[in-house]
């Protein structure tokens, strides 16, 4: 399964990233995230697997999650013609995600970020995701909305979650 999400964001590409690269604004955007812990390597680098713990409702999803590329390495003064790549892994029981973002200035004040996910599936999950198609494409969309709100104005999901 694959699909792509894009959202335009009213802040300038360096803040975006940023705001993306600091693990400590990670519950402040990111919606159900229990825990976020580096297992090897080093946060946010090319190689490095952290363990992530999500909850929704009463159901919880523990995953893996890789670094596979982070281009450029260096992400200060990144040239506006540049575009920046994010990209990683997440192994889950019966799931592999590859999600594959790009960040692209939108003017001197904007940020495009294009998110694009390819989904495979084992055991029980393969014969229940095609009905779930709708449901990962959302979640992905309410992640990237959230990520807005916060970037633009320090929206935090800790508090709509109550």
């Amino acid at each position: 399964m694959k699909f792509t999400v894009s959202i335009e964001i009213a802040s300038p590409r360096e803040t975006v990233v940023q705001l993306l690269e600091d693990p400590v604004h990670r519950p402040r955007w990111l919606r159900g995230l229990v825990s976020h812990e580096t297992v090897r390597g080093e946060d946010g680098q090319v190689g490095t697997e952290s363990r992530v713990v999500f909850r929704a409702g009463q159901q919880t999803m523990e995953c893996t999650e890789t670094v596979t590329r982070r281009e450029p390495a260096d992400l200060r003064d990144v040239p506006a013609d540049r575009v920046i790549h994010f990209e990683r892994e997440i192994v889950a029981e019966g799931m592999w995600n590859a999600a594959r973002e790009r960040l692209t200035p939108r003017g001197p004040e904007g940020t495009l970020w294009v998110s694009e996910n390819e989904y495979r599936f084992t055991g029980m999950m393969r014969l229940v995701a095609p009905l779930l198609r709708g449901s990962f494409k959302k979640q992905t969309r309410q992640h990237m909305e959230d990520f807005k709100a916060f970037a633009e104005a320090e929206t935090d999901v800790r508090r709509a979650e109550g």
